[in-house]
């Protein structure tokens, strides 16, 4: 290997070897067993896929290509891999963490409340809730990473005469509602073909609710989902492929709102109301309409998919089920993490045949987010995020639907009849820091100093988070730990792993990060540990 010069206290130079790491004795002994006189076939590795990868479906085609990507590398032997090969291929690109071919593996034929789907908040925003512009590009990028509900903040423009989609009341610079449908309906199905979801957040009066059940019928036409009645029962993901579905609370239920809202003089509560209306809250109506509202805007209301709304009364009458009509039901993180204490199995059995969508708080000001397992272990399908926030709660949320091929279903599990299990994971190293970063990048004056966390994200019994010995001076450091977590819920796990450079005199500085997908994905030998970010 290569030897690298760092200045140390301007006073002197210190050379440091950059040292290559051997494969572990598990991984020779793998090797032994799949391989002849020290080369591993293309049958041999076909064998080891379907073996030890869990890969039953793999051909000797599948092997040979794997094994003819990797030719360029001069470790591997002209008839196989070497065991040097072998060990860069299992760290390699080419050995993802989840099996590409695998695909849509759920079974999908359940109703939807059945299922966690891939939710955005506020999805037109480009950046903060206050002062970003209003586009349908963000819309488009959840599109295509798999995202199934959009959410549409709808409000007459400066004329009244047509209707922009934006943050109200706030700074934010809007954008036409019909280019958000029309991108919507362009980009809808390219990641995903499993159904998309439009909840609209309506402040409009009787006029703009008609020209928008007209643009929306004419941007779709037959991908529309229209039922014509109340549902009995959510149809399935798998009846519904390519199809678009439309969510909010009914007209007269807006109204209804309203009237309750006119009514109250206390001057805190109006206040509170304002605040939750300009924060995506979906009990407030704030437009100016008719008096008599019997019979507002019907052709809107035809189009209604999933009737959104809480109704009368406290959490435990939103929570009430109806057994001859499904619905769904919208709470703050503040009300959810509120209503858990004390109908948490009330959520769970709502969430069994009704929706619960989950939104951030209004003071997420940056397009922050939240813990996304208390919404998933209370059975809440749609635990909206902004997809252009960031930290670790989004990439939770992007591990989590990686899973079931990313189509933005993942089936919920029945974990009350599940018996507890237990999750072993090995770190042993890491790579691909050299390749990609300066020599002085995280340190002017030697190599770096490496250390992983790894961890669980899941249900609070099971979440937890360890940490690596700190390996000095290596740019590509073997830890080889073991480490063991206790599940109460397997199905709700999220592998997490992350790596930092260990800094003294600083806060140490982050160098990668990785959420391969929930427990739940398949079993196997290492995957690359080369694709942090």
């Amino acid at each position: 290997m290569s030897k690298q010069t760092y200045r140390v206290c301007f006073c002197f130079r210190r050379r440091f070897r950059l040292a290559a790491s051997e494969a572990p004795a598990d991984i020779k002994e793998i090797f032994d067993r799949y391989s002849e006189n020290g080369v591993m076939s293309a049958d041999h590795l076909r064998r080891f896929l379907v073996d030890v990868q869990g890969e039953e479906s793999a051909t000797l085609e599948d092997a040979q290509a794997i094994m003819d990507s990797l030719k360029h590398l001069s470790i591997f032997h002209r008839r196989g891999f070497n065991l040097e090969g072998f060990f860069k291929y299992l760290f390699g690109d080419v050995n993802p963490p989840l099996n590409p071919k695998l695909g849509v593996h759920h079974d999908m034929n359940a109703p939807l409340s059945h299922y966690f789907i891939y939710t955005g908040h506020s999805s037109y925003l480009t950046g903060n809730q206050l002062s970003s512009d209003c586009s349908d590009v963000p819309i488009i990028n959840a599109l295509h990473r798999g995202v199934r509900v959009i959410e549409l903040d709808i409000w007459p423009n400066s004329t009244n005469d047509n209707v922009n989609v934006l943050h109200g009341r706030t700074l934010t610079t809007p954008v036409e509602l019909i280019k958000c449908l029309r991108s919507i309906k362009e980009h809808a199905f390219i990641a995903s073909e499993y159904p998309v979801v439009i909840t609209l957040e309506d402040h409009l009066t009787q006029d703009l609710q008609a020209k928008v059940a007209e643009m929306i019928t004419q941007t779709f036409g037959d991908m529309l989902f229209c039922p014509g009645s109340d549902l009995r029962e959510f149809p399935s993901p798998e009846s519904l492929k390519k199809r678009v579905m439309i969510s909010t609370k009914p007209p007269k239920e807006y109204l209804q709102a309203k009237d309750v809202k006119v009514k109250d003089s206390d001057s805190k509560k109006e206040k509170d109301s304002a605040e939750e209306e300009a924060w995506g809250s979906e009990f407030n109506f704030k437009a100016k309409t008719d008096d008599n509202n019997q019979n507002v805007a019907p052709e809107y209301k035809r189009l209604i998919a999933i009737h959104a709304g809480k109704g009368k009364g406290g959490m435990q009458d939103w929570l009430r089920v109806d057994p001859n009509k499904v619905r769904r039901l919208s709470l703050s993180e503040q009300e959810l993490e509120k209503a858990i204490i004390t109908h948490g199995r009330d959520i769970v059995r709502f969430t069994q045949r009704n929706m619960l969508r989950v939104y951030p708080k209004g003071i997420c000001f940056d397009s922050s987010n939240y813990n996304p397992l208390i919404g998933w272990s209370h059975g809440a399908q749609m635990v909206a995020f902004n997809m252009q926030g960031y930290g670790r709660s989004l990439w939770l949320m992007h591990g989590m639907f990686k899973a079931n091929g990313g189509c933005g279903y993942v089936k919920k599990p029945n974990f009350l009849l599940k018996a507890d299990a237990y999750g072993e994971v090995t770190v042993y190293m890491g790579e691909g820091w050299y390749y990609d970063f300066r020599h002085t990048h995280f340190d002017a004056y030697s190599p770096p100093d490496f250390y992983a966390r790894v961890g669980i994200a899941g249900v609070p019994a099971d979440t937890v988070m360890k940490k690596t010995k700190t390996l000095e001076d290596n740019w590509i450091p073997t830890w080889d730990e073991v480490f063991e977590f206790p599940l109460t819920v397997p199905e709700l796990a999220l592998l997490r792993i992350e790596v930092h450079e260990y800094d003294m005199s600083e806060k140490d500085d982050f160098a990668g990060k990785r959420v391969p997908a929930n427990t739940r994905a398949e079993k196997g030998y290492p995957c690359s540990s080369t694709s942090f970010s």
